[in-house]
């Protein structure tokens, strides 16, 4: 009965998908630091916290979005990047667990508890979330996005292999394209007039338009695009968080751009700031 359930409310391979990267998450946090020094004071790179901060926002985070899906109204900041991070910020001087191993525990359990909770929601039920109101499925596809790009942290932080791959990425793409809009820079869209049809290598597509600064998303890509990106799946998601720098990424052949305004390819990550 239950696994009916959850087949019936997620798709196809997303809680296989939350609970193999909380299990991950897990594995990397148990994991002997290197050289010596306690994992949880550890930098992060390309971030402002530790090791610790970085796992106790995540254990944070899982129990948020159980409680999300449980239907309860959990305030959030304002959905935009700059409130959430204030937000974060908030919430982390009130939680002051930073060793890894309880944290890991953390991290595991709420992720199981949002699978249980995911199960009793109506597939067509809008849920209140950070980024607004968002189906079950998106909220699980939010939920895995998230945990795979702090995951990614701290893999990167202890010297560990990441748990990101092409599978469970294409997973992102649900909260990936109904959050793109929610999440556009004003000041970089400003102006702009173009569409873009985004594929990643070996896998699905979406578009993404801009018409006078104001972003629209679709499943589908554009017939007629001004510039196409095909991407290798796990770079895609590391360029959208906002964990790579475009220009590196294009030189080494891991995205490509063409179209009318090939140029514009470079551009399109920093259209977005993560939140």
């Amino acid at each position: 009965m239950t696994t009916r359930r959850t087949t019936a409310v997620l798709p196809e391979g997303l809680a296989e998908a939350i609970r193999g990267t909380a299990e991950d998450i897990t594995a990397v946090l148990r994991a002997q630091p290197p050289g010596g020094r306690p994992a949880e004071v550890l930098p992060v790179p390309r971030s402002t916290w530790t090791v610790g901060e970085a796992a106790a926002h995540l254990a944070q985070a899982n129990a948020l979005m159980a409680d999300l899906a449980a239907g309860h109204e959990r305030p959030y900041g304002d959905g935009t990047p700059g409130s959430l991070a204030e937000a974060n910020e908030a919430a982390l001087a009130g939680f002051g667990e930073r060793a890894p191993g309880p944290l890991a525990e953390m991290i595991t359990a709420q992720a199981a508890a949002f699978l249980a909770r995911v199960e009793e929601r109506d597939p067509a039920e809008l849920l209140s979330t950070p980024l607004g109101r968002m189906s079950p499925a998106v909220l699980g596809s939010y939920l895995l996005t998230h945990m795979l790009g702090h995951g990614y942290d701290l893999a990167l932080a202890l010297n560990r292999p990441h748990m990101l791959d092409a599978r469970r990425v294409a997973l992102t793409l649900p909260f990936m394209v109904e959050a793109m809009p929610r999440v556009a820079d004003p000041a970089a869209v400003a102006g702009l007039t173009a569409s873009f049809a985004v594929r990643l290598r070996g896998g699905p597509g979406f578009g993404v338009t801009v018409t006078d600064g104001a972003v629209t998303t679709g499943h589908e890509p554009p017939a007629r695009p001004d510039c196409t990106i095909l991407t290798e799946p796990v770079t895609f998601l590391l360029l959208g968080l906002g964990r790579l720098d475009p220009w590196p990424v294009i030189a080494r052949g891991k995205a490509l751009g063409w179209g009318r305004k090939p140029w514009l390819a470079p551009r399109f990550p920093r259209l977005f700031r993560a939140p």
